[in-house]
């Protein structure tokens, strides 16, 4: 009897949780909205306690084109309230992953030493055909 009470106290458990909805928040942030809307996608989106930054790109020698990426980041990150700290996934798409394993301590200057898990990946083309590197970022906000 009490095994069945217990199995029923279970059942009836999951199944609150099962109907339980959680209603997250989704907001864009834009950097430049014409040619985000144009394109179709948001430089950043909030869900939760989590930011996700699309990819921001260089053009041009590997070292500037990583600080280009890096900074326009770091823009979006402050924009939205957090720092490189807060950065916990980052990706990597280079059309030369050799130079940007070379530069990387240009990468290294943004993170100190508090670093995300990253992949970093070599690519045959980014969207236009002069960008060289591109990073994206999943970001949390503190709890």
């Amino acid at each position: 009897m009490m095994r069945g009470v217990l199995m029923l106290g279970a059942f009836a458990s999951l199944l609150g949780c099962a109907s339980a909805r959680v209603d997250a928040v989704k907001s864009c942030y834009h950097l430049n909205a014409a040619v985000e809307t144009d394109i179709g996608y948001c430089q950043a989106v909030r869900s939760g306690n989590t930011l996700h930054i699309s990819g921001s790109v260089g053009r041009g020698d590997m070292p500037g084109a990583i600080r280009a990426a890096y900074d326009e980041l770091k823009k979006t990150l402050a924009e939205n309230g957090l720092d490189f700290r807060a950065v916990v996934k980052e990706n990597v798409y280079a059309t030369d992953l050799d130079a940007f394993i070379r530069s990387k301590e240009v990468r290294k200057e943004y993170y100190g030493t508090d670093f995300p898990a990253a992949t970093w990946v070599q690519v045959q083309r980014l969207y236009l055909p002069a960008f060289v590197v591109e990073v994206e970022v999943t970001a949390e906000y503190p709890h």
